[in-house]
C-alpha cells in the first residue's frame, strides 16, 4: 500500500521558518516526480514546487521563489520542503505528491500529473 505522510507543519510568526517532510512507503520513488501543493481555506488546490526524479530540476511558482526549497533524500524516500520568510498568505494545509513510477523530465505543476497524494499538513503563519 503507498502512503505518503507530510510531517512539520505547525504556527509560525511571519518572518519565521519550517521545514515540511514527506516520507513514502509502499514502494520506491526514485523513479518519480514529486511535488507540493497547498489549499488554503475557500481556495482551490494549488502548486507550490516540484521536484524531478533525480533532484537536478526544480520549479516553484512565482510566489515562493526565493524562499522556498524543495529537495528529497531518495536513499530514505522522503521529500522535503524547506520554507524560509514566511508570510500569511502561505496559511494553507500542505500536500505532498508523487507522480507515478516512472517520470523523467521536468516535473510537472499539474495537479492531475501526480497519482499519489498525502493527508496534508497544516500550515499556519501569523502576522
Amino acid at each position: 500500500q503507498v502512503q505518503l505522510v507530510e510531517s512539520g507543519g505547525g504556527l509560525v510568526q511571519a518572518g519565521g521558518s519550517l521545514r515540511l517532510s514527506c516520507a513514502a512507503s509502499g514502494r520506491t520513488f526514485s523513479s518519480a516526480a514529486m511535488g507540493w501543493f497547498r489549499q488554503a481555506p475557500g481556495k482551490e488546490r494549488e502548486f507550490v514546487a516540484a521536484i524531478s526524479s533525480s533532484g537536478r530540476t526544480t520549479r516553484y511558482t512565482d510566489s515562493v521563489k526565493g524562499r522556498f526549497t524543495i529537495s528529497r533524500d531518495n536513499a530514505k524516500n522522503t521529500l522535503y520542503l524547506q520554507m524560509n520568510s514566511l508570510q500569511p498568505e502561505d496559511t494553507a494545509v500542505y500536500y505532498c505528491a508523487a507522480t507515478a513510477a516512472y517520470y523523467p523530465g521536468t516535473p510537472s505543476y499539474t495537479r492531475g500529473e501526480y497519482e499519489y497524494w498525502g493527508q496534508g499538513t497544516q500550515v499556519t503563519v501569523s502576522s
